[in-house]
């Protein structure tokens, strides 16, 4: 019994390895190719919604001072902070927009992006979180030139490197490898699935698609605006391309410290699965479930097993690091320490992924920022 116990286990395990590989198998990024060569000659309209950013906005400004190549406008749409957002954005000479309490049946990150859309003079518009920041000073040119060569039509979002500055933000690890994955475009199928939507702190488009869209007042609702305007973007058969932004474009998230890292994935997760195509999510069970079973192979085989199994169980685990590092170093750079006890970060996202589920499907509203927001 315990030798097809084992022989079960075993073949979980494999399958999670395999799943884990596939379901993040492609990694396109930008071309970058002759961009430094090249000058972009519209004006490109930055619009960044910020509620209480005052310590994490400032990378990205100093970032977007030191841009070369393009004509562009910062527009920072202080969304009723409680603290020196505003302040600290007019003193990097951005133009900044007060707005205050969303109106009923508006979200805040919503209203404020859509406050900043109104105010644009750009043909292009390029929403980015407050803690996003550009690598060099030709990374908004690179991005601009890759959206032009793709067209210059629909959406062209990118998921920024994360970057760890502190010991607990390694808890994001399973997280942030979960949201790429999730978004469908990254198993062998490639674009042959559709996208879930777009990565919501880099989101670039033209003016025209927007406003054929509905922008962000069509979505006026939605926790997930990322995925919702997406999803607009795709019903009007606009394409919607999300690429990796490594060595273009990275974040540091939650620099707050453990609490606000809770409170952010949680917010997050219970509604972003409902995008996930049922393949992907296939794919996504099956590894954290290898995950789970790999360990838990190795302490059967060590109290009842034979020396093989030992070997065998072992062989799987340090497999099981080796395709996590993989997969973690492809969204940020994660302590290597971590990941010989991945179990742990499978089992922190687990239980805040069900938290997640609980919030969104029966309390029906999830805490962001010091706002309730109804799901």
């Amino acid at each position: 019994m315990l030798v097809v116990l084992f022989v079960l286990a075993s073949v979980i395990s494999v399958l999670g390895l395999l799943s884990g590989m596939l379901m993040f198998w492609r990694y396109p990024v930008p071309s970058s190719e002759g961009s430094r060569n090249m000058q972009y000659p519209s004006i490109v309209s930055i619009i960044i919604p910020a509620r209480n950013e005052e310590q994490r906005i400032v990378p990205l400004l100093e970032s977007l001072y030191s841009q070369q190549g393009v004509s562009f406008e910062t527009i920072v749409i202080d969304d009723d902070s409680e603290d020196r957002t505003s302040e600290v954005a007019r003193s990097f000479n951005a133009r900044v927009i007060r707005n205050t309490e969303p109106e009923d049946g508006w979200i805040g990150k919503s209203a404020a992006c859509w406050a900043g859309a109104q105010a644009a003079k750009g043909k292009l518009l390029l929403f980015m979180d407050a803690d996003t920041a550009f690598e060099d000073s030709y990374s908004l040119l690179r991005y601009v030139n890759a959206y032009e060569k793709m067209g210059g039509t629909g959406i062209l979002s990118l998921q920024p490197y994360h970057q760890i500055k502190q010991v607990y933000e390694n808890a994001s690890t399973i997280f942030n490898i979960i949201v790429m994955a999730g978004m469908n475009v990254f198993t062998p199928l490639g674009e042959r699935l559709k996208s879930a939507g777009s990565f919501g702190p880099s989101i670039l488009c033209n003016r025209t698609d927007y406003d054929v869209s509905g922008g962000h007042e069509g979505i006026r609702g939605a926790v997930m605006d990322d995925l919702a305007l997406g999803e607009a973007f795709q019903v009007q058969g606009l394409p919607v391309r999300c690429y990796a932004g490594r060595g273009l474009i990275h974040f540091r998230m939650y620099p707050e410290g453990f609490h606000q890292l809770l409170e952010g994935w949680t917010k997050n997760f219970g509604t972003a699965s409902k995008s996930t195509h049922p393949f992907v999510m296939t794919l996504v069970n099956l590894w954290i479930t290898g995950g789970f079973v790999t360990p838990a192979l190795l302490a059967l085989s060590s109290l009842f097993g034979s020396a093989g199994w030992i070997w065998i169980s072992g062989i799987l685990y340090l497999l099981n690091v080796i395709v996590m590092a993989w997969l973690a170093r492809r969204t940020g750079n994660f302590s290597w320490w971590v990941f010989p006890l991945y179990p742990v970060l499978l089992l922190f996202f687990t239980v805040i992924f069900m938290y997640s589920l609980y919030l969104t499907h029966i309390r029906k509203t999830v805490k962001w920022r010091g706002r309730d927001v109804q799901v």
